[in-house]
């Protein structure tokens, strides 16, 4: 494979202009390619990936694997192989952002075209809005089982229900859903910064919550323990595989906007290196330590506690109780900026780039998980099962579309300036701004793993419905490019190889 190839933008407006050959359309100071100083270097990724894994949801998710009937360190095995392949598709999203130096929405144009790009951008957010009103309910609870303990009065405010949530819940969930919009309000900085902080605040509180767990049991745990009936050595081996592959699907969706954040950093190096040093290793620890709080509760209460709120309400000291609602408060506040905010306010955005900008984009994005009343969603263990299942099914065709065509078929060469360029002879305008063969992929290869996801005859299938995903689409657009070429590829190639490669 040669060398990838991107030709940069060399055009830096006045603040408030569109470059001459960009249109308006697809164009705002937001989208823009980047220009400034790369700030997103190894130790920022390190911390993203912190906040990215730290979370009430990270914990729940792995301890859920118990439900598969693995031990606690046969989930730590499953979670490691999942991890595996995250890091894989992590590293090639995160470096061909970092060379295009764009982010998610405008860098699948390069596939879908110009137009067609709304379709995967509006397909993440969706599903990240989703999330966004969950994690930020879930944690909402956090700060109400805080307010109860310091005010016990506030106890009155539970009593009634509005919309399904008490007037407490209410107060709680909108200070969290204000102060989020806040720190999005002051730009991409400010997700950093609060990166940098967020991720190791919470593994501070959640490796004090172990050291207190474990302390009531004496310091001594089963690693073999496990929530069901024993399995045989070909049942553990496949629900190992498929703890793996549903690992993958609860990050699948963040793994496909990773450029939103990648493209400011300095090269692709420090984006390999924060990857393996906060995907892979932090990850790993992450999991361990959840293991061990959850085989903790169960020897004192039963069964695994999959919800550490629940754990901190056995908290009697008011002080240290505090200290973690903070702490898993102000974790929550961080996945759910980098991970459920920051993709859907640059995804809607991207439909009209003149009247969106990044913030209100955002706003959007904040409304929207009002309306949708996430406390309802998670109330559903089936709705929640849809949701990931859902996410496996259709981020995986966008994912492999996307690799195939940029890391396979292009060979990483990219004409940033066309992203912008919406003129009938541009380069990524294919028909009417839309390459047919990537919509035509989209539709058949998702056809395909929504079956696989939902049909209850496939359901030993289901939780590898991303993998599914990712075959399908790469593998049918490889195919649908060769019998009927696109247009663009062929052209765009040639130019680009004759440039100078970018950094």
């Amino acid at each position: 494979m040669s060398a990838p190839e991107t030709t940069p933008s060399a055009l830096q407006p006045a603040p408030g202009t569109v470059p001459p050959g960009f249109s308006p359309r697809l164009y705002n100071e937001d989208l823009a390619p980047r220009t400034g100083e790369a700030s997103w270097r190894t130790w920022d990724l390190f911390c993203w990936w912190m906040s990215a894994w730290h979370s009430l949801g990270g914990y729940t998710f792995a301890i859920g694997l118990l439900v598969l009937g693995l031990t606690g360190w046969q989930i730590v095995v499953a979670v490691f192989l999942g991890l595996l392949v995250l890091l894989w598709g992590f590293n090639l999203m995160g470096t061909a952002g970092q060379r295009a130096g764009v982010p998610f929405p405008v860098f699948a144009r390069l596939s879908f075209g110009v137009l067609g790009a709304k379709v995967p951008a509006l397909l993440r957010a969706v599903v990240a809005v989703a999330w966004y009103g969950i994690q930020t309910y879930l944690a909402s609870l956090a700060v109400m089982t805080l307010a109860l303990k310091v005010w016990p009065g506030s106890e009155a405010l539970t009593q009634t229900q509005v919309l399904g949530m008490s007037p407490l819940g209410w107060i709680c969930f909108l200070v969290l859903w204000a102060a989020q919009l806040a720190v999005l309000y002051r730009g991409m900085e400010a997700v950093r910064k609060l990166s940098d902080v967020a991720g190791p605040v919470l593994w501070i509180a959640i490796a004090a919550l172990a050291v207190w767990v474990l302390a009531r049991v004496d310091w001594s745990i089963d690693w073999n323990h496990r929530e069901g009936p024993a399995l045989d050595t070909g049942a553990t081996v496949s629900a190992v595989v498929s703890g793996a592959f549903l690992t993958v699907a609860f990050l699948a969706g963040p793994m496909l906007n990773f450029a939103d954040f990648s493209r400011n950093s300095p090269d692709a190096k420090s984006i390999r290196r924060g990857n393996s040093l906060g995907l892979l290793l932090n990850g790993t620890a992450f999991v361990l330590v959840s293991v061990v709080i959850a085989i903790a509760s169960a020897q004192l209460h039963g069964q695994a506690v999959t919800d550490p709120v629940e754990l901190v309400r056995d908290i009697d000291s008011t002080t240290l109780l505090l200290v973690a609602t903070v702490a898993i408060a102000g974790s929550a506040v961080g996945i759910n900026i980098i991970l459920n905010f920051v993709s859907p306010a640059y995804d809607f955005a991207n439909i009209a780039p003149s009247r969106i900008s990044f913030r209100t984009g955002g706003l959007i994005t904040a409304v929207l998980s009002l309306v949708i009343m996430p406390w309802h969603l998670y109330s559903s263990p089936a709705m929640v099962n849809y949701f990931i299942g859902g996410v496996g099914a259709l981020i995986g065709p966008l994912f492999g579309i996307m690799v195939a065509d940029y890391h396979l078929l292009r060979r990483g060469h990219v004409e940033v300036d066309d992203l912008y360029s919406d003129a009938p002879t541009g380069r990524y305008s294919y028909r009417r701004g839309t390459n047919p063969n990537a919509i035509a992929v989209l539709v058949a290869s998702g056809v395909v793993t929504l079956l696989v996801a939902f049909v209850p005859a496939l359901t030993a299938l289901a939780p590898y419905s991303w993998l599914v995903g990712v075959v399908a689409g790469g593998g049918l657009y490889l195919l649908a490019e060769k019998v009927h070429p696109s247009g663009s590829l062929t052209a765009g190639t040639a130019h680009a190889a004759e440039l100078p490669a970018q950094r």
